[in-house]
């Protein structure tokens, strides 16, 4: 039975064994899976997990801007020491889990780009 797509991408780890590496470095994936060998090199997630994470951070900061600056009215400078941190972290942190899942996702469903032959 196949690991699940979201729970093998969310722990960066190969969408068809659950068990090897994903990545190689921070952001690369590996070409091949250490563990079981499937091939990785066709899997490419572009750019759909910054949208994601644009999308989900931008959901969550939002609500707490408006909530400070309402609650406490701090001033500007705290606003841009504050939201900066919180939202370069969270793109950070959120990065690689995402990019994994997206990419479990399409070895799941066994996307691959169109090819005119």
């Amino acid at each position: 039975m196949a690991p699940s797509p979201i729970l093998t991408g969310l722990a960066c780890r190969c969408p068809r064994c659950g068990r090897g590496r994903l990545f190689r470095g921070i952001l690369a994936l590996n070409d091949t899976c250490p563990a079981c060998g499937a091939d990785l090199k066709s899997a490419d997630s572009g750019d759909g997990p910054a949208v994601f994470i644009i999308l989900i951070l931008g959901a969550l900061v939002m609500p707490l801007v408006f909530w400070v600056e309402f609650s406490f009215e701090p001033p500007l400078w705290v606003h841009i020491l504050i939201w900066p941190i919180v939202v370069g972290g969270g793109a950070i942190g959120l990065l690689r889990p995402m990019k994994g899942v997206l990419v479990a996702l399409q070895f799941h469903h066994q996307a691959a780009e169109h090819r005119n032959e």
